[in-house]
């Protein structure tokens, strides 16, 4: 099956680049190696077996792509003490059996992410499995978008969007279970979410993030934003938070899908194309007040289905959002169809 791409509204970085999209995958059933000569296979490049855990593939023709056990004593270097080292191989082989392994993509314009939807069946074809091929395979998918602006007004109305959509996002997405008992995607506290609808709430970029840390003093969110915190404002995060894993970059760190490799009929583009939704409405500031009036009106009494089931007619009234592909416009368009 091919799946368009939507495009974001906004399509180029502060410095006037094309947004560039990182991507990591996790999965199981498959080793490093193996993982990355497919990536060899697709897009060129050198494979560099750092251990068996961990590969690095670096000049293809979309950049340098790691691929390891997402496991941190597993890598020297990552974490735990010199005296470990003879015994990381042994340790990456028993976490192999309950830990995903991870590959990160480089940064790649939305116009080339339909690359990614063939390295995820080239992955499946190897025999990759994904979240739902067993309980204990709580397996994610992220995308890290790089933003278009750095100002609050823009931080702000994506945080708003996505607190809004989150309860039709998590119906659509059918979030694994085991995901959600793990804690990596704790959903942001109703009373932030509501207090964060309200259209007269407006802090500067200052306040947003210091409201955001008296209330959310975790990386563990359906979407994280200390990357980008970290790298807009560093010193006021420190202030408050302290982790060695949070690395400042320019985007938004959107955690929530699942990865469902095992499943022939998911792909990239469906879980990409939601995020896009949430970009989509806070682009449209009457929308996202109107809507998030509703949100905050009802926040106490409605029931995330309820609310999901809102989301869907919002939708079908406002197909923009996250309506049927439209035709490329010769352009840039508002699509994007998978190579091949």
């Amino acid at each position: 099956m091919i799946h368009p791409f939507l495009l974001p509204p906004l399509r180029t970085t502060p410095q006037g680049t094309p947004r560039r999209v990182g991507v990591e995958l996790e999965f199981a059933d498959l080793d490093a190696p193996s993982a990355a000569f497919c990536v060899r296979e697709l897009f060129g490049g050198t494979v560099i077996v750092e251990n068996p855990h961990r590969c690095l593939v670096t000049g293809t023709g979309l950049g340098d792509f790691t691929v390891e056990l997402d496991m941190r004593s597993a890598h020297p270097g990552k974490g735990g003490a010199a005296v470990l080292d003879p015994l990381r191989p042994l340790w990456g082989n028993i976490g192999s059996l309950v830990m995903p392994f991870e590959i990160a993509a480089p940064p790649v314009t939305v116009e080339r992410m339909p690359d990614l939807e063939r390295l995820v069946a080239c992955l499946r074809d190897r025999g990759a499995a994904g979240t739902e091929a067993s309980p204990l395979f709580a397996f994610g998918l992220h995308f890290n978008p790089e933003v278009a602006r750095t100002d609050g007004d823009y931080v702000l109305d994506h945080l708003k969007a996505f607190l809004i959509l989150a309860p039709w996002l998590r119906r659509e997405i059918r979030v694994d279970p085991t995901r959600r008992l793990s804690g990596f995607i704790a959903a942001f506290p109703a009373a932030y979410a509501a207090k964060l609808a309200d259209p007269a709430y407006r802090p500067d970029l200052g306040g947003l993030i210091d409201d955001y840390l008296a209330d959310n003093p975790t990386r563990n969110r359906e979407l994280d934003l200390f990357p980008l915190f970290a790298h807009l404002d560093r010193d006021r995060l420190a202030r408050t938070m302290e982790d060695p894993h949070i690395r400042p970059r320019p985007t938004f760190h959107y955690r929530l899908p699942n990865a469902r490799l095992s499943d022939p009929d998911w792909s990239l583009a469906a879980d990409w194309n939601r995020w896009v939704a949430v970009e989509r409405l806070a682009a449209d500031r009457a929308l996202l007040d109107g809507l998030g009036a509703e949100y905050r009106q009802v926040a106490e009494t409605q029931e995330p289905e309820r609310w999901a089931e809102r989301i869907d007619g919002f939708l079908a009234a406002n197909p923009a959002i996250h309506g049927p592909p439209v035709a490329d416009d010769g352009a840039a368009g508002d699509t994007l169809r998978q190579a091949g």
